[in-house]
């Protein structure tokens, strides 16, 4: 290759890398104008399967995770299950004593089984991230020891910025609590991409196939990250939600994915709406419309 032809090359590269850039950082200037005015602090990371394209708003901020950490949880029910530990198929007893205690939380399950029954761990696993359902939740940590064995497991697996401090029974009875079980868009972005990617081996094959198909059969938050995408978009998800308090303010308002495009490519998102005063219609207005910004973006690639 001659001089000319090899200064043309690095020429060519460098307008390449500049215009990916350029792109990227466009689709983060469209979702600062979709943030513009709104009364809430929202934290954003989106991530490509190349990991060069990614973007962040108030990336690094610790906000509150409320039902997001159910992610979190059965990844460390799953590992323990990889482990030997517990099997998809044992049945997990749910006695009435504990059902009437969760009497005023969100639980499917608690309406299915009001007088308790014999439950197996794989079906508690999915009321828990697909339904979001407090009792299950609860269940699950109990089962594992408590939320410091979910906690421990995700710093031993990378995962750095996030605190698993309280169950939900406790998390849901004081307001600030909630600001305690804590993680950032970036940190939710990677724990993400390891379960997805499986990096090093996290989960077994069977494992990694149920969680998936789990995150895919989410039932929750329709109006968020799937809100304004074509509706046989296939997106593995988990949602958060606080409610609001006395003040009108919205603690928690969140979601995290992995989208899936039309050519099989896919890419990370995390959105984290906390501290709004804005209506809950437009809290998930929020998180649709960045998710809608980034499958355009990643789309045309």
């Amino acid at each position: 290759m001659t001089k000319k032809a090899t200064a043309f090359t690095l020429f060519f590269l460098l307008i390449v890398g500049f215009s990916k850039a350029q792109s990227i950082q466009a689709l983060k200037e469209k979702i600062n104008q979709v943030l513009k005015g709104k009364s809430a602090t929202v934290g954003v990371a989106i991530q490509g399967a190349n990991p060069k394209e990614r973007l962040s708003i108030n990336g690094d901020k610790h906000l509150p995770m409320q039902s997001v950490y159910k992610y979190h949880l059965a990844l460390t029910v799953l590992h323990q299950v990889d482990q030997g530990k517990f099997s998809l198929d044992q049945k997990i007893t749910l006695d009435k004593k504990m059902v009437e205690a969760y009497s005023h939380l969100w639980s499917p399950l608690r309406k299915k089984y009001p007088n308790g029954t014999k439950i197996s761990l794989a079906e508690v696993i999915k009321y828990t991230v697909a339904w979001s359902d407090n009792l299950g939740c609860d269940l699950l940590f109990k089962l594992i020891g408590g939320p410091k064995i979910a906690d421990a497991y995700m710093h031993k697996i990378g995962i750095k910025d996030i605190a698993i401090v309280y169950p939900e029974i406790v998390m849901q009875a004081k307001w600030h609590i909630q600001y305690e079980n804590w993680t950032t868009p970036k940190a939710a972005n990677q724990a993400l991409q390891l379960f997805f990617e499986n990096t090093n081996n996290l989960l077994t094959q069977k494992s990694h196939d149920f969680l998936l198909n789990v995150l895919k059969g989410t039932k929750t938050g329709k109006k968020r990250i799937r809100g304004l995408l074509p509706k046989e978009t296939v997106v593995a998800h988990k949602t958060g939600y606080s409610g609001k308090n006395k003040k009108g303010i919205t603690g928690a308002l969140n979601n995290i994915g992995i989208v899936f495009l039309p050519d099989n490519t896919y890419f990370y998102i995390s959105v984290f709406v906390s501290d709004s005063s804005e209506s809950n219609a437009t809290n998930q207005q929020i998180i649709a419309k960045i998710a809608k910004l980034a499958w355009d973006y990643f789309k045309s690639k």
